[in-house]
């Protein structure tokens, strides 16, 4: 299958592939199909689903104990490097001194733009973000400093108003909650601004993390919600992916597949991808170090 011109990266944060149990995965009970996994296949192979997705299980562990956590995980998604050994442990929360000179030097935005290719960081920062030096942004999230290591700009509230970007939580309702006076989409018309806007560059990264804040209640119908909204939003973006494009899901680590604990779990990971070069990018990625290295070989 011939290269994608541009590929859209969808981090969905603390989304796992566990097994296909009713009593455990709301994946198998929120109602939609997107992220109705069957049991991860015995050796890992690449499956092609009822939805159109190319899926691949991918190992978020890399060799090292313990629970896989967030800032070591995006580091190792964002970068292409194992995070995980480089730290010596899993390790939760912002990254540190080890994880933010990982970013700094090997983040997938930076090498794309240094490659010559146009790289976005499509979600939305609140005022209070661009009064910050830059000293208080390299202390915030992997995405942050993965956009900071690139020079990229980051979006403000008005660009979300005018449908350049989207909030973290992609309907502006928390925005609204908050005191900004921003216009409400529903979820498939958020979905809808991310396809349109993907023309415009090579390559996308959207993050979304309230489903990992959901995993963590241990609440069925809270994961169940999140597996709705994302369904809708991922369905309406493929509805209007352009024809020379790859959209990929991924995520740092398992969590709201098994309601049956609040903690992240050692399952692997979704690589789910649909459109131009799904089917090449699952064939070489089964371990969470593998998938910014398959992205920039892609778009090389």
């Amino acid at each position: 299958m011939d290269a994608p011109a541009r590929v859209a990266l969808i981090f969905i944060d603390g989304l796992g592939w566990g097994p296909a149990d009713p009593a455990t995965n709301p994946g198998w009970t929120y109602g939609g199909r997107l992220f109705r996994l069957p049991d991860p296949p015995a050796g890992g192979a690449p499956l092609r689903l009822s939805t159109d997705a190319w899926a691949r299980a991918v190992d978020a562990c890399l060799g090292v104990a313990g629970l896989p956590q967030s800032a070591t995980g995006q580091t190792t998604l964002l970068t292409g490097v194992n995070a995980q050994a480089a730290q010596g442990a899993h390790l939760s929360g912002f990254p540190g001194p080890t994880l933010r000179a990982i970013l700094l030097e090997h983040s997938l935005l930076k090498r794309l733009r240094e490659a010559g290719r146009r790289p976005v960081f499509f979600n939305t920062y609140r005022s209070p973000f661009f009064q910050l030096p830059r000293e208080r942004h390299l202390r915030m999230s992997a995405t942050t400093i993965a956009n900071l290591a690139a020079d990229l700009p980051f979006f403000d509230v008005p660009d979300m108003a005018r449908g350049r970007s989207l909030y973290q939580e992609f309907t502006g309702q928390a925005l609204r909650d908050l005191g900004f006076d921003v216009p409400l989409f529903t979820p498939e018309a958020a979905g809808g601004i991310l396809a349109r806007n993907l023309p415009l560059y090579d390559f996308l990264l959207y993050e979304y993390f309230l489903t990992d804040k959901a995993g963590h209640t241990g609440d069925r119908e809270a994961a169940e919600h999140e597996l709705r909204r994302l369904d809708a939003f991922l369905g309406a973006a493929l509805a209007e992916l352009p024809a020379d494009a790859l959209l990929i899901v991924c995520s740092d680590h398992g969590n709201l597949e098994d309601v049956s604990v609040k903690t992240h779990t050692r399952n692997p990971v979704p690589l789910l991808a649909w459109g131009r070069g799904a089917g090449s990018i699952t064939a070489r990625v089964d371990r969470l170090d593998q998938v910014a290295p398959a992205i920039l070989a892609l778009l090389s």
